[in-house]
């Protein structure tokens, strides 16, 4: 077999589950994948990183289930890396803690197999510090022990020596073991453990989905089952989890635990989502539209191409910005051709995307809808007899061309993108199962194409509007309005969001 016919499995960290937390590392091995084998715990928008081509497998596991077993997981990446692919293998945390990286690692070595070790950082020390628990702290504890409650259950004995993890000074963390919490707690009592040993029990650490329990030694495992509190979790014990009283920072941020339903397209929803994150969101994306080139895309080259005849191009949207821009360069290399002609910009995002392209605008209404548009006109520039580009998607109100005409202009319009339905399973079935408290809608094709999926809604699910146009389509398919932002943007919408819940606490 020749060298080049060999590819290479990257074991790759995935990290506790908060996106912020992956390395660079893994996600510019992720952007280069041709397969990708991930587990359970792995956050799925890191799947968004990898090309729309790479194959994607899941291996999950989780208490009971094995999806695919280890064996059967080793072989498969022996199978894919011969086969000459850039294999990412991905672990939820640091592949070699706990995480039987090691085993696979093993298995391609054995195979004589290329392969890398991508660490990631792992929930023992992230889902602690999530919850404002440091694991060490000056004159608590220097030292810190870290070991498995999870092991196969046809073992006779434990291969965890509990009367050494009790006598050890320090913080204890413990993986996988929830399940097992009444078992390992009397284990600990048994070897001397003090029942006042305050313990922390941190579910789904550093997402918006976070849920933490505190009790000491001898009450932790009632209070647990009392809570019904379930895998994935990670226990902390030690005085360092009183520590939490103080330094709870994440679980207090404004929107943390609402779960919010992000439905723009997939290459735009992660801005919406990462805001709301950043505010201690569980988001996720359900995204119902694709951007996909217009129907004719030999007018809209055509049109693009003489755009520099024009006195002014009205951008209405920073799809149509890309489209143009993406158009224009194909047919010429220097921005200087687009010439001596105006710009105006409906919204801000749509005019930060125009200054991408290091191009003034002239024109930007303090509105972000048509009809501010043809005010601004109206109040500052006279465009009787003057050449208008408006670049547009498909199916757009076409208010701007009629009231721009009835002032003399002489206008074209340019369908720079169409929106089509989109589908997503995983976001789909989440809906489905877990519901939200929140649904946001950035554009009328999402909401028309959400309702298209004829999903059962909720009786408690809140909406969010971007803007009255949203808000009218929202209306018009039956939806209730209960937030509308009032600067219509991504920024708008998430400071709307953000002073709905804080007035409703």
């Amino acid at each position: 077999m020749s060298k080049k016919q060999i590819g290479i499995c990257y074991l790759t960290g995935a990290g506790p589950g908060d996106l912020g937390l992956v390395t660079l590392r893994a996600r510019a091995v992720l952007e280069t994948a041709d397969a990708v084998v991930y587990d359970y715990l792995c956050n799925p928008e890191l799947l968004t990183w990898a090309p729309a081509q790479a194959e994607r497998i899941y291996a999950g596991k989780k208490a009971g289930h094995h999806t695919l077993d280890q064996e059967v997981i080793n072989a498969l990446l022996i199978k894919l890396t011969r086969e000459g692919k850039r294999v990412v293998r991905l672990k939820g945390g640091d592949p070699f803690l706990f995480g039987r990286g090691g085993e696979e690692a093993e298995a391609l070595a054995a195979a004589k197999l290329p392969f890398e070790i991508v660490p990631g950082v792992s929930s023992a020390l992230a889902a602690p510090a999530y919850a404002g628990i440091p694991v060490t702290h000056r004159g608590l504890t220097a030292q810190l022990t870290i070991f498995t409650g999870h092991e196969k259950t046809a073992k006779q004995e434990s291969s965890v020596d509990y009367a050494q993890i009790a006598a050890q000074p320090g913080t204890k963390v413990m993986l996988m073991g929830v399940k097992r919490l009444a078992k390992i707690t009397a284990e600990l009592l048994k070897h001397g453990a003090s029942p006042k040993l305050p313990v922390a029990l941190v579910r789904w650490g550093t997402t918006g989905r976070q849920q933490t329990v505190r009790g000491p030694l001898s009450e932790i495992a009632r209070i647990a089952s009392e809570a019904q509190f379930t895998a994935p979790a990670v226990a902390v014990f030690g005085e360092v989890v009183n520590l939490r009283d103080k330094l709870n920072w994440f679980e207090s941020k404004p929107l943390f635990g609402k779960r919010i339903i992000v439905t723009r397209t997939r290459s735009q929803a992660g801005v919406l989502s990462d805001k709301l994150r950043a505010l201690g969101a569980d988001t996720y994306d359900l995204p119902t539209i694709r951007i996909e080139p217009p129907a004719d895309l030999l007018e809209f080259g055509q049109l693009v191409q003489e755009c520099h005849a024009y006195d002014w191009i009205v951008f209405t949207s920073p799809n149509g910005v890309s489209a143009f821009f993406e158009m224009f360069f194909k047919i010429y290399d220097d921005t200087r051709e687009i010439g001596g002609v105006r710009i105006a910009a409906v919204g801000p995002a749509t005019a930060a995307r125009v200054r991408d392209y290091h191009l003034h605008i002239d024109l930007q209404p303090e509105k972000f809808v048509a009809e501010a548009v043809i005010k601004a006109f109206q109040k500052d520039h006279t465009v009787e007899n003057e050449k208008i580009l408006i670049i547009r998607p498909e199916k757009a109100r076409d208010v701007l061309s009629q009231e721009l005409t009835k002032m003399g202009a002489i206008v074209d319009e340019a369908i720079a993108y169409r929106t089509v339905p989109e589908t997503d399973a995983d976001g789909i079935e989440r809906f489905r199962k877990e519901g939200a408290d929140l649904i946001t809608f950035a554009s009328s094709s999402a909401v028309e194409n959400f309702m298209a999926l004829k999903l059962a809604i909720p009786s408690g699910l809140l909406t969010a509007s971007i803007g009255p146009l949203t808000s009218q389509s929202m209306r018009e398919n039956g939806l209730r309005v209960d937030i509308e932002a009032k600067r219509h943007d991504i920024p708008g919408l998430t400071a709307a969001i953000q002073a709905y819940y804080g007035a409703n606490k």
